[in-house]
């Protein structure tokens, strides 16, 4: 009994198969920035140390959420009060309490961008840092890059087609490698694909001109293609 050609994993010498690999990579502008924010505050008592937080807190939220539609997302993190120990005779005793609490947001619009990190950064006990720029994961970009795999992956296996006197007859499998990779922000600041910068707040001097300029994004994709193909011309 002959076994259908179509459940050959390596074809038959009436329909060959041939198998390719098709790759596209393009470079686009980024469309979303993240920032992060730390606010400190310090006290001789738990209490002040709290109370300086939280003031802190709100003034910095409060800049933020005044931007409006330019600002995709705001989220707080960790937020801790820790005591500064020290020792006095033989036991130690709190000398201090520091305070800090850790705030992201995304924005869309990067000369807003340019202007809230300034004056984040020009606040009292408060430090910026990135930012860190990437694509949406519902973006263009990733589609785009998909299909050029694909057209990449028949001109390849019609090219080697070409090249034994045959051409393509069908499509048997199409696999998706998963390798698009637009720098996500899951990785830690400074990781590859992504820029870093930080600023401190000054107490005496204005906020400093900032001109951020957006780092370009890369999207990759891979995709494994079969095809059959008729009997080549040897």
């Amino acid at each position: 009994m002959t076994q259908d050609a179509s459940h050959q994993p390596y074809g038959t010498p009436e329909v060959p198969r041939v198998a390719v690999r098709g790759e596209a990579r393009l470079e686009v502008d980024p469309e979303i920035a993240r920032i992060g924010i730390t606010v400190s505050a310090r006290g001789t008592d738990r209490r002040t140390a709290l109370e300086d937080l939280t003031r802190r807190n709100n003034t910095v939220l409060d800049l933020i959420k005044s931007y409006g539609d330019p600002v995709e997302k705001l989220e707080t993190g960790a937020l801790s009060i820790t005591p500064e120990l020290t020792r006095h005779g033989r036991a130690e005793r709190v000398r201090a309490y520091h305070g800090r609490v850790h705030i992201t947001a995304e924005l869309s619009d990067f000369t807003t961008l340019g202007e809230l990190t300034t004056r984040l950064a020009d606040l009292e006990l408060t430090q910026v840092d990135g930012p860190w720029w990437a694509l949406r994961p519902t973006s263009p970009a990733h589609g785009e890059a998909r299909r050029q795999a694909v057209l990449e992956a028949v001109q390849r296996a019609r090219e080697y087609a070409e090249a034994l006197g045959a051409r393509l007859a069908a499509l048997v499998e199409l696999a998706d490698l998963g390798a698009e990779n637009a720098a996500p922000f899951a990785q830690a600041p400074g990781g590859s694909g992504m820029r870093t910068m930080a600023f401190s707040a000054a107490e005496d001097a204005g906020p400093p001109p900032l001109d951020l300029e957006p780092q370009r994004q890369t999207v990759h994709a891979q995709v494994n293609a079969r095809f059959t193909m008729t009997p080549p011309q040897l």
